[in-house]
């Protein structure tokens, strides 16, 4: 870094060198987005471009960089998705923009590259032929949603599990997974019947740290109902019960999801032990984060408006909430088609021409 600093004053100064002195000097970064940032410099950026002069990096050497990436498995062993391409491409083009404002090169090469076009997966929702093939062949969507009626069984299967209320408030709420690891008691109300989302607990460098939500619209107030106040009041006991079982053994941390002993929870043990309790229920497998999507598609169903939704989760843009995490129910959709055919039919049957007979 003491080298990068002194040469690239000059014209001396490698894209690696860069790429290391830049990332030093991001002060106010997430936790999460540091670590992004140093994986892909580490692992794909420093090895295909780290010995280039930096005022010698063409766009022909970055869209070598992405062909690259495209075609070769990552050092994992896994070919690399497209979606994860683009960021790492994203992260050489902010890098580079910093580069061009410190007038160390003139116009930036990563600009205008020849980027994939990651396909987002869409949620499709277990309905009972994907649940046969699931069962027969073990196929699977990559991001699926339970019906209503899978979501009641699951919750009913662990009603009595010590983290039921973070499974209730990921599938009625939508909360995300690093949120629900990152929530305290200070942070819920149950007199308004409210919860303020204000933080995530995140792995980064190999540890666990608490900073803010993921964006600005992730700090957001959840509105609770009558069922969830009660969710919540029954887990506050239960941990009133836990404190007095672990004696001096308690750990105060205020948080609200905690081991035996209260101290918080790493948000990968969430992830593993949801694992595990679908596995034991013998529903179709969702993710953890599909409790989310769930959510989303739960919500519209019952006839809340999608702007109502949009807040509850957290996002930024109505679009991203309606394309990315709302699916339809095959009993809305259905519905749907009923009330559409029947429209038609009574239009016929006003003109006294009725349809079907």
């Amino acid at each position: 870094m003491a080298t990068a600093d002194r040469d690239c004053a000059g014209a001396g100064c490698t894209v690696g060198e860069w790429l290391a002195l830049w990332l030093a000097t991001k002060d106010a970064l997430r936790p999460s987005t540091r670590q992004g940032y140093a994986t892909h410099i580490r692992l794909y950026l420093i090895p295909q471009l780290g010995r280039i002069l930096l005022h010698q990096l063409t766009s022909r050497d970055v869209n070598g960089l992405l062909a690259a990436l495209a075609s070769r498995p990552s050092p994992t062993g896994r070919r690399l998705s497209p979606a994860t391409v683009v960021r790492i491409h994203a992260t050489l083009r902010t890098a580079l923009n910093a580069a061009v404002r410190a007038r160390l090169i003139p116009v930036n090469p990563a600009n205008g590259a020849e980027l994939p076009h990651p396909r987002r997966p869409h949620p499709v929702v277990w309905t009972a032929g994907r649940t046969t093939r699931w069962q027969q062949a073990g196929e699977r969507p990559a991001v699926a949603v339970w019906t209503e009626q899978q979501l009641a069984a699951f919750l009913v299967g662990v009603v009595q599990d010590d983290l039921y209320a973070a499974w209730w408030l990921a599938a009625l709420r939508g909360l995300r997974r690093g949120e629900l690891a990152g929530l305290r008691w200070t942070d819920v109300d149950l007199q308004a019947a409210e919860l303020t989302v204000t933080q995530q607990r995140v792995h980064a460098d190999g540890q666990v740290v608490a900073g803010p939500p993921k964006s600005t619209a992730s700090c957001r107030v959840v509105v609770l109902d009558a069922e969830t106040i009660r969710v919540l009041t029954r887990h506050r006991e239960r941990q009133e019960e836990l404190s007095v079982t672990a004696g001096t053994r308690w750990q105060d941390s205020g948080y609200m999801f905690t081991t035996a002993t209260g101290a918080p929870l790493r948000p990968d043990y969430l992830t593993g032990r949801f694992r595990r309790l679908v596995a034991a229920s013998g529903l179709p497998p969702i993710r953890l984060h599909d409790l989310r999507h769930g959510a989303a598609t739960l919500a519209p169903a019952a006839h809340t408006d999608l702007k109502v939704v949009q807040a509850m989760l957290g996002h930024a843009s109505i679009v991203l909430t309606d394309d990315t995490y709302v699916s339809v129910l095959p009993e809305v959709a259905h519905q749907a088609a009923r009330e559409t055919a029947r429209l038609v039919l009574n239009a016929a049957s006003a003109l006294g021409r009725p349809l079907g007979d």
